[in-house]
């Protein structure tokens, strides 16, 4: 820490700004904005049951997890042909861009899609498409995750697997999310053991609204590298001991705990405590169409909420780095283009 560039208080919103980072916990339907909602509805001829999109907008009060996916599966329902799904990805990663994001490990539902008789091969090559032209085009890397749907069956889960396996060179893991609530992760061991037999990287949401049990369920019975969310870890010190010391990284989603109750504010959010005891903490913005704001926003909102400084602003965009699923020589440059931002702004004072 102490090789790190001084960079004075004032600066640090820029700095957060300007930094280049890795985004690890995305939902791609999280990112449908009401104006593309929209868009796509009347290109598809998708009847909503919202006037406008001000009254879609004006939805977004939630309490809680349940309340959020109830509308986001009402939006995801505009999502029908490949160029959808294409278009959706595209406006993500040019927003990302933007915010110096410079990859990107995007998770996808395809139940959410394949239910309504949309075929798995429209949604991840539209998905896969618009990823590669990214790539070329405006120079973010970036991969797929498929979830499986966790308030389904683990049965349900298995068959979404299988429909996916011709296109298993377009996706590098499979993680699980929805409902966390009655849904341990143990109900879907068998099928996530079948996935890292496939060579597939594991990750899992856990310990958002469940208890920190299921986050070490996720690491013990479904082997996964990642825990999504983790924010509940903070009320076991035995178990923020074995995150710490096997360095399980943590994608955590500042906006979307506030935006879902998790938290009751900011200021009071757990990222700076498991930061300060050693865990791999990364900063994220889950669904940032629905929680108001993308990683950047949840970067600058967190830390004037909680004081952070410039040395965990560095730790963070490193923690991204080392946490996403990529060689070591995919991550040098970033490393090299971080330090550079760092001592930009140090000159700058």
């Amino acid at each position: 820490m102490a090789s790190i560039p001084p960079v004075p208080r004032e600066r640090l919103p820029a700095l957060l700004r300007a930094m280049p980072k890795a985004e690890l916990h995305l939902h791609i339907e999280g990112t449908l904005e009401p104006e593309l909602i929209f868009a796509l509805a009347q290109r598809n001829q998708v009847r909503l049951p919202y006037a406008s999109v001000q009254a879609l907008r004006e939805a977004y009060a939630f309490t809680d997890l349940q309340s959020f996916l109830d509308i986001y599966y009402a939006g995801a329902s505009v999502l029908l042909h490949e160029q959808d799904f294409y278009d959706m990805a595209r406006a993500y990663l040019e927003r990302a861009a933007r915010d110096n994001v410079v990859h990107a490990e995007i998770f996808f539902d395809p139940q959410t899609h394949t239910q309504r008789g949309v075929a798995m091969q429209a949604v991840v090559n539209g998905l896969y498409r618009a990823c590669r032209d990214a790539e070329r085009e405006l120079g973010i890397s970036s991969a797929l995750i498929l979830s499986f749907l966790r308030h389904l069956s683990e049965e349900d889960a298995f068959a979404t697997l299988q429909a996916a396996l011709p296109l298993r060179e377009r996706f590098i893991g499979v993680g699980l999310d929805s409902s966390e609530l009655g849904n341990p992760p143990e109900k879907f061991e068998r099928v996530f053991a079948r996935c890292r037999e496939l060579g597939l990287h594991v990750v899992a949401h856990a310990g958002e609204e469940g208890p920190p049990a299921y986050i070490r369920d996720a690491l013990d019975r479904l082997g996964a590298e990642r825990i999504d969310h983790g924010v509940q870890a903070i009320q076991d010190a035995a178990l923020m001991q074995r995150l710490a010391r096997e360095a399980v990284p943590l994608t955590v989603c500042p906006l979307s705990n506030l935006k879902l109750c998790v938290v009751g504010d900011l200021a009071r959010h757990p990222l700076p405590q498991l930061l300060a005891q050693g865990l791999k903490v990364t900063v994220n913005s889950d669904d940032p169409a629905y929680f108001g704001g993308y990683v950047n926003d949840n970067f600058v909102q967190l830390f004037e909420a909680t004081a952070m400084d410039a040395g965990q602003a560095w730790q963070l965009a490193v923690n991204s780095f080392e946490a996403s699923f990529v060689t070591p020589a995919q991550r040098a440059p970033w490393m090299q283009q971080l330090r550079a931002v760092f001592e930009r702004f140090a000159r700058a004072a």
